[in-house]
């Protein structure tokens, strides 16, 4: 059956960039990486540069600023799995441990000629503006304007997906957060207004998406129906004209994989998958009126 599927993350706008012909062997160093941390990774370079087409920045450095991105948490390669994929919170020790993916991510970028322009992704991803960031403390303009777009966006990905150690956190409640990071003056306040517009825009294209499929799954609902009629027609029948039409009718409304065994099987999972999304809509649209709500 057909599943309907939407991608928070899409790479619409990654794609117009071309980015996988102009970073090749940068972005080919995102393979060493275990599953997790790359999907992260790739998560926030699609936020990093969305938040960057909203601010309107030049094509150039939108590119580069993505490219830092990808490259953000590179160091943790070094980092032993026994901490990276701890199930558990960290302890301060081990978070120390943890916190040097940044400096080692910088130097592994350093070290490679080709790596070396996108040495600030690693280094300043987790500055703040306050100071209260790592690895150097750095405070405001301090940091580079690429580190503190990452930084929203790595955030937001973090707090958003389920890591292993903590509960998953709706997307509404990430960005009060992170907006409170904004007010509180830790954050980069023009990124986070980015970021929600980022965020409302998908919510809209989730809603859209889910109309779509719910429209799919009422289609072939009403189509297996008729196919279920014929049959029933054809049963009773008293003609083999008869029942050779009805059939050839049942035929001609099947789709791939379809057959007289398996469609009514088929029109449970389709009865059963719109009742289950039927709800969704409604959810959407008042998560949306609530993100909207946002002050920043």
């Amino acid at each position: 059956m057909f599943e309907e599927k939407f991608d928070f993350y899409d790479k619409t706008v990654l794609k117009s960039y071309d980015l996988d012909a102009s970073a090749r062997y940068q972005l080919k160093m995102l393979d060493s990486l275990d599953n997790f941390t790359r999907k992260h990774s790739e998560n926030v370079a699609n936020l990093t540069c969305r938040i960057c087409d909203y601010l309107h920045l030049n094509k150039n450095f939108t590119i580069y600023c993505t490219t830092c991105a990808y490259l953000h948490d590179i160091g943790k390669m070094f980092i032993p799995p026994s901490i990276l994929q701890k199930p558990d919170k960290l302890t301060d020790e081990e978070y120390e441990i943890m916190k040097t993916h940044t400096t080692i991510g910088y130097k592994m970028c350093m070290n490679d000629l080709n790596l070396r322009p996108y040495s600030a992704g690693p280094k300043f991803h987790h500055e703040a503006l306050d100071g209260s960031g790592y690895p150097s403390g750095l405070k405001g303009s301090a940091i580079p304007i690429e580190g503190q777009i990452i930084r929203v966006a790595d955030e937001f990905d973090a707090i958003v997906s389920k890591r292993q150690y903590k509960s998953h956190i709706g997307i509404t409640d990430t960005l009060k957060i992170l907006i409170e990071n904004a007010h509180s003056g830790r954050n980069n306040i023009h990124a986070t207004k980015a970021l929600k517009k980022v965020v409302i825009e998908d919510t809209m294209l989730e809603i859209s998406s889910t109309i779509d499929y719910l429209g799919f799954l009422r289609d072939n609902i009403k189509r297996l129906k008729q196919i279920n009629r014929y049959e029933r027609k054809m049963k009773v029948a008293s003609t083999k004209r008869g029942k050779s039409y009805y059939f050839e009718g049942m035929k001609l409304l099947f789709r791939d994989g379809e057959n007289e065994e398996n469609y009514i099987t088929i029109l449970q999972e389709y009865n059963e998958a719109l009742v289950a999304r039927s709800g969704i809509i409604d959810k959407l649209n008042a998560e949306l009126k609530e993100i909207k709500k946002l002050k920043i």
